[in-house]
C-alpha cells in the first residue's frame, strides 16, 4: 500500500482511536483539569493557532501548564512560567490529552509531524514544508526519535521521512516508540532550555 492509498485507512484509525482514548482517559482528564485549575488557574486549557494539513490554521487545544506571564513578578520566559507541576504534565504528555479533540474534528492525526507556530511558516526551506502534506500529529516520528533532544534539522527531516514512509506499521512503532519515551522521561527539553529553542531558520 502506497503513503498516499494508507490516508484513508490512516483517518479511520484516527476516529477509532481518538474516540476508545476519550473515554477510556476522561478520569484522567478530569483530574488533570482540577489540578490545572488549583496549580495554574483558568483557563485549564491552553488554545492557540497552528498550521495542519496544507498549512490551513486551526486552534490547538492542550492542557494548560505555565503560569501566566506577569513582568511585574518576573513572569516572562518559558523557564520563569513553567513550573514543577507543569513540566511533569510536559514530560508525561499528560497536557497533550485535550488534542484528542483535535484528532476527533479532522486538524490533527494520532501520528503526524507535531504543528508548530504559524510564524515558522515563512522560515521552512521547500523540503521542510513538506512536512504539511500530512495532518500533524500528537505524537510523530521526531518524537518518537529523540524529542526535544533533537536539532530542528533533525526533526524536520524525520518529518518528511515520515510523510513519504507512513503506514500503519510505522504508525504502530512510533506509537510504542513515544510510550517508551514517555515512561524513560527522554528529550522532554533541548539542552540549556525549558523546551526547545525557537525555529529561526535553517541556514541552508
Amino acid at each position: 500500500m502506497t503513503a498516499r492509498a494508507y490516508d484513508p485507512w490512516k483517518r479511520l484509525f484516527d476516529v477509532v482511536a481518538a474516540t476508545i482514548a476519550l473515554v477510556v482517559l476522561s478520569p484522567v482528564m478530569g483530574i488533570v483539569a482540577i489540578l490545572v485549575a488549583m496549580r495554574l488557574g483558568r483557563p485549564v486549557v491552553f488554545t492557540q493557532r497552528r498550521p495542519g494539513l496544507r498549512g490551513r490554521i486551526f486552534v490547538l487545544r492542550k492542557f494548560r501548564s505555565m503560569r501566566n506571564a506577569d513582568e511585574a513578578r518576573g513572569l516572562i520566559t518559558d523557564e520563569q512560567r513553567l513550573t514543577r507541576f507543569g513540566q511533569i504534565l510536559r514530560s508525561t504528555s499528560l497536557d497533550e490529552l485535550p488534542s484528542l479533540w483535535n484528532v476527533l474534528k479532522g486538524d490533527m492525526s494520532v501520528v503526524g509531524p507535531r504543528p508548530l507556530l504559524v510564524e515558522y511558516l515563512p522560515r521552512y526551506t521547500p523540503e521542510q514544508a513538506r512536512r504539511h502534506e500530512v495532518r500533524p500529529g500528537i505524537t510523530g516520528l521526531a518524537q518518537a526519535s529523540g524529542r526535544n533532544a533533537l536539532s530542528w534539522e533533525e526533526k524536520f527531516a524525520l518529518d518528511v521521512d515520515y510523510v513519504d514512509n507512513r503506514s500503519l506499521i510505522l504508525d504502530v512503532r512510533v506509537i510504542l516508540a513515544t510510550v517508551r519515551a514517555v515512561f524513560a522521561r527522554e528529550g522532554i527539553a533541548a539542552e540549556g532550555h525549558a523546551t526547545i529553542q525557537k525555529f529561526g531558520g535553517s541556514n541552508v
